[in-house]
């Protein structure tokens, strides 16, 4: 049970991140692409980016039109050789989409940082996603660069209910979380930021995960042997 708490609890930090990171990134910790979009969208599928679309085959829908929640697939090229995945966050037009994804700018010197709705462009000649421009953080717009794609893998219902689940069980814990921070902050350091002194108490996996299970409802127990 304690094993499935912290691995829920991992979880639950990277989805708090991705909350409070304001439309940028989140330095604290290093992500890869793949655990992060495997995380965000619930695709079970493992393995180098590039592979993703033909292990796809078979296990979930693919398509050349984006959705929210789907996973587009970069083919690999010689800069990014084993390729890129990232979830898309919103569909703003039929051309153009925000992402959120992990490791792809070089933000103050360090790579592995999470960009949450990033802007991304189709410039396919045929208007299938074939082909796209991302926002690239540290030059401040889409630049010249042509990245080629696979497509996008939709999630699957048990998928969907999945992050629909995660996502009430973060909000209710980040809720929580936030109003102790606020009292911790009136009661021992007037003036003091709550989520800068949640994040010196978020150390503490332990902590959080009773947190957690007060927030969703489970009783605490110790390890099953």
């Amino acid at each position: 049970m304690r094993q499935r708490m912290r691995t829920f609890v991992g979880s639950l930090a990277a989805a708090v991140a991705i909350t409070l990171a304001p439309g940028g990134a989140f330095a604290d910790s290093y992500w890869q692409c793949v655990p992060f979009a495997r995380l965000v969208s619930g695709i079970q599928i493992f393995g180098d980016a590039y592979t993703w679309w033909n292990q796809a085959a078979g296990k979930y829908d693919t398509g050349f039109t984006p959705r929210a929640g789907a996973v587009l697939c970069f083919k690999p090229t010689g800069r990014m050789r084993l390729g890129h995945v990232a979830v898309v966050s919103q569909v703003l037009t039929d051309r153009v989409i925000q992402i959120t994804h992990a490791n792809w700018s070089l933000i103050d010197g360090s790579r592995g940082q999470i960009e949450k709705n990033v802007t991304v462009v189709d410039v396919s000649p045929q208007g299938d996603w074939s082909q796209v421009k991302v926002w690239y953080d540290p030059n401040g717009n889409l630049g010249t660069t042509v990245y080629p794609t696979y497509g996008f893998i939709y999630q699957d219902a048990s998928a969907k209910q999945a992050s629909n689940s995660f996502s009430a069980a973060r909000d209710t814990a980040l809720a929580m979380a936030t109003n102790a921070a606020n009292q911790v902050a009136a009661a021992v350091r007037p003036g003091a930021s709550p989520i800068g002194m949640l994040g010196q108490a978020a150390d503490s996996t332990d902590r959080i995960a009773a947190l957690i299970a007060a927030a969703t409802g489970q009783s605490p127990s110790k390890d099953n042997k």
